[in-house]
Parts: C-alpha cells; structure tokens; sequence
C-alpha cells in the first residue's frame, strides 16, 4: 500500500478487527504513546471495533500536554518582564500556566508570535537586532533537529539575539515510569512511528525485557494501528515481550542518523518535569553548556513561578492509562477547549480535546 486511503480501507479495518476478536483470549490494556494515534482511535472509533477484553489507554503522547506549568510560566515572564519577542506554534498559546496563558499575555502586551518553524523565529531575531528573540521549543524527539539546526544556522549566521527556550521530552524514559508506577495498568505499548523516524527503535528492546511489556512500533491510520494491536495481543497471548517494528516503511532500526547527531550536537540529555507525571530522570534535552548563549534559561534570570492552585485537572492520571477523560467530573462543563482546565482540552493532540470533539460524551 501507499497511498493514505489504503490505510483506511473499511474492508482491512474490519478484517484487522475480526482477528484480534480471534486471537485474544484474556482481558489486556494497551496503551498508545501518541497524541495523533489517540485521536485516530477516537475519530474513526477504532476501540468501539475492538472485543471487549481489550482495553485501550491513552498515554503522555502530547508534548504540549506535558509541557509544564513552571515553564509556561517562564515564557509569560520572557514576554512580559524581559520584553522578547516570544515566538511559539500556534498549540502553546492557550495552555495555562500556574498563572496566566500565552494568549492572556499577548492581550496584556506581549510580543508573543506564531510561527510555523524555529527557523522563522531566527528571521525576525536577523530582522530586529535590537530585540531579543526567543523560540519556545517543544516537542518529543520528532522535533528537537530542526530545534537544534535553528541553534546552528544562528550561530552560522552570527545571529546573537536568537535563543531557545526548551522544553524537549523523551519517550522512552516516560514508559519506563508508567510501567514502574505502582498503579500501573499498562501491558503493551504501541509506539509512536514518527519518533522511531528519528531515533530508531534501539531503546525500546531493554525497556520490552525489563518490563515484560511488548512494545510496536506503528503508525497513525487505522490499518496501522489495527494491525499494531494485533501484534501487541499476539505478543501477550503467547507470553512474549519484543519489540516489532510494524512501521517499517518509515522507521529504520537505527533511526535516521545524521538528524540524531544534528541533536546530540546541540542538547544533552537532562532531568525534565513533566506536568502530570512530575520529575522524570533523564527524560529530556537541554541546551548543551557549550552553546549556551543561545540557550534563554541562561541568559535571562526569570522570576519565580506562580503559586500553584489546585485544579480539578486529571490529566496526570489520564496520560499514565489510569483513567479517561470522561471520567474527569470537570469533563466538557467545567472543563472545555474555549476554558481549559488543563492542557490535555487545549492541544490539537490531547486526548481530552479528542474526546469532546469526536464523543462529547463517551461512556
């Protein structure tokens, strides 16, 4: 196949279905990592095709749903104390913060900018030399090369004024602590494709072992994520735990190699505090010491975060499998994409924002 609509094909999604149906025999909870594979479960109604024994969770898949508080906070504070221009993808504006959101911030004055690309944000640093530019970088491991080649193009170009605040997550660290969390449900994993892109599926094997949770590398149509859970419920029935890269006409075992040295040029791996999940050890990027002049956590002394108030928020709990979003009581009432209480209604790729597009009021 390859062409998109192949990998819709209700014949294949029905027939995909029809052998999981055949093949398991014991209840499993499987959990998918990313936010676009929750929202093609969602929109197609994939797990409403699925026996009842098998039971899908949604996992921490969204970087701008982990994306802390504290650090929103810090992009405010660039904004509205240090006066940057503060440049962002369009996701992160709505997201609260212990205090005020992005969008509330430009409201009160801030030279907040969408843009499409890092590379944009180091344009208008080359355009305005008399202001300083700063890139709110987030994302998994998908999006930290283009990350890093904005830190290289500027330092290229002698651009001075250009720095990154980051926020990069790394995906294999997060399984880990879902796995070892004491009320964990999860048995299998479906991976995230477009990672493995980058990374390859190296990391993955230890993780399979030590947890005893097999791990398939998939896609994002309906095939694919169909045949990842026939993989992952083959795995299970028969006692295995491997990994299976059932994406293979896009991830290649080691990855794509130039993009991971491109990363490993410009970040390190550092401690990241994930909002939900708390501190996780070596789970994200940091800005490496030898390019530090563009990394803006360095250059600019920010003040302390907001107080932090309490919120009905489950998004902890919901992106570690341990409950759905329709299980939060501020579900679509108190808690909406036009008034969030969490960033899991904001983003595009949160699995609460999928829910109450796709089945406001799934049972």
């Amino acid at each position: 196949m390859k062409y998109v609509d192949e990998y819709r094909d209700a014949g294949l999604v029905r027939g995909l279905a029809d052998a999981i149906a055949r093949t398991v025999t014991q209840p499993w909870t499987i959990m998918e990592i990313c936010g676009g594979q929750t929202h093609a479960i969602v929109k197609f109604g994939l797990d409403d095709l699925l026996p009842p024994a098998i039971t899908l969770v949604h996992g921490p898949g969204c970087p701008v749903c982990v994306t802390s508080a504290d650090l929103i906070d810090t992009a405010v504070d660039l904004a509205l104390q240090h006066r940057v221009i503060l440049c962002s993808f369009g996701d992160m504006l709505r997201v609260p913060g212990n205090g005020i959101d992005l969008l509330t911030a430009k409201a009160r004055g801030g030279d907040i900018r969408i843009v499409y690309s890092p590379l944009d944000a180091v344009a208008l640093a080359r355009e305005h030399p008399g202001r300083e530019v700063v890139f709110f970088a987030v994302g998994f491991e998908t999006t930290a090369p283009a990350n890093a080649m904005a830190v290289l193009r500027a330092e290229r170009e002698g651009v001075r004024n250009f720095s990154l605040l980051t926020s990069h997550v790394l995906v294999p660290p997060a399984m880990r602590a879902i796995l070892g969390a004491p009320d964990n449900r999860v048995q299998g994993f479906l991976a995230a494709g477009h990672v493995c892109t980058i990374m390859g599926v190296q990391e993955y094997g230890p993780i399979a072992r030590d947890h005893h949770a097999p791990i398939i590398i998939t896609g994002f149509e309906p095939v694919d994520i169909l045949e990842g859970i026939l993989l992952c419920v083959k795995q299970l029935e028969s006692g295995r735990a491997e990994v299976e890269n059932a994406y293979s006409r896009a991830v290649r075992t080691e990855g794509n190699v130039h993009a991971r040295g491109i990363v490993e040029r410009v970040f390190v791996v550092a401690d990241r505090d994930w909002r939900g999940l708390g501190v996780i050890p070596a789970s994200g990027l940091a800005v490496r010491p030898e390019y530090a002049a563009y990394d803006a956590l360095r250059r600019f002394p920010c003040a302390a975060c907001a107080a932090r108030a309490a919120s009905e928020c489950i998004s902890g709990e919901i992106m570690r499998g341990v409950k759905k979003p329709h299980h939060c009581p501020a579900f679509g009432t108190r808690c909406t994409p036009e008034h969030p209480l969490g960033a899991p209604m904001v983003s595009s790729e949160g699995a609460c924002a999928a829910y109450h597009r796709y089945r406001a009021r799934a049972a």
